[in-house]
């Protein structure tokens, strides 16, 4: 899987993230389209098979040839090759965001909010935080390490470690909204809820909005250069306001249009509001 490669899988199965990385800066393209071309192979790969098992496999197969690349190494791979030539030997601490899907491999519900939270605070903020590290390498801004799991000391100065804290909220905000969207679809691979009830969505939903104020209370302390990585997407709010209502009411919202798409990416190229 070559750069141009990366680039046609996440057109198809993630366009808001490829439009992303078109505004982000050329010099950031490579790591950005690598690190979500990652992603989206370590979240399918625990759901390619329906035998626990094999699908633990799958993942281990991942988080070894990860770490692997600690030694910089560079395999005969289609996705780990233009992945090391990005990151180099970096790219070793991606394995950080594949040991979270494990549970994923045994079809197993959550038990409750703070389940839900745990994960997705272990696979989005990590993935965040990454993606700002690809933004900000090159800008003048010391890159301290945005190594998971610690999201507070990013940049080792103070002005930077609040930015890391801002930057996590959101991207903590946004996963329990995105969660919350697929939860219809969770429900059915076994990957939702035990107890499903509105009252569990509706403390979900709350907690999503108030890390998304955190994070906008703070966003005077993000560089512009990094609002790539804190884009919204479009229907959070929707999605915020059906939850309350029921598992039901989230599989009845409707998809944003193309032309909402468009506007919303539009709009954003030209102001990098990222913040709700």
């Amino acid at each position: 899987m070559s750069l141009e490669d990366c680039a046609e899988t996440l057109r198809a199965r993630d366009p808001e993230r490829f439009a992303m990385c078109l505004l982000a800066d050329a010099a950031a393209r490579p790591r950005l389209l690598t690190l979500y071309a990652l992603n989206l192979e370590l979240a399918r790969a625990p759901l390619a098979s329906a035998e626990p098992l094999i699908a633990e496999m799958r993942l281990q197969w991942w988080i070894e040839r990860l770490e692997g690349l600690a030694d910089g190494a560079v395999p005969s791979h289609e996705l780990l090759t233009p992945l090391a030539g990005a990151w180099g030997a970096q790219a070793a601490g991606f394995a950080a965001l594949a040991e979270p899907r494990r549970r994923d491999a045994a079809r197993e519900p959550h038990d409750g909010a703070d389940a839900v939270v745990t994960y997705v605070r272990e696979t989005a903020v990590p993935l965040a935080l990454f993606a700002a590290e690809a933004l900000a390498s090159g800008s003048g801004i010391g890159t301290g390490g945005f190594a998971p799991p610690d999201p507070r000391g990013i940049f080792g100065q103070e002005r930077s470690t609040e930015a890391a804290y801002v930057i996590a909220q959101q991207a903590e905000g946004l996963g329990l909204a995105a969660w919350l969207a697929a939860l219809p679809a969770l429900q059915g691979l076994g990957l939702g809820l035990r107890d499903p009830s509105p009252q569990v969505l509706a403390d979900l939903a709350g907690r999503a909005r108030g890390r998304l104020g955190e994070a906008r209370a703070g966003r005077r302390a993000v560089p512009r250069r990094l609002a790539p990585a804190l884009f919204p997407g479009l229907g959070v709010d929707p999605v915020l306001r059906a939850a309350p209502k029921g598992i039901e009411a989230l599989a009845a919202l409707p998809v944003p249009s193309e032309f909402r798409r468009r506007l919303a990416l539009g709009a954003f190229s030209l102001t990098h509001r990222w913040w709700l």
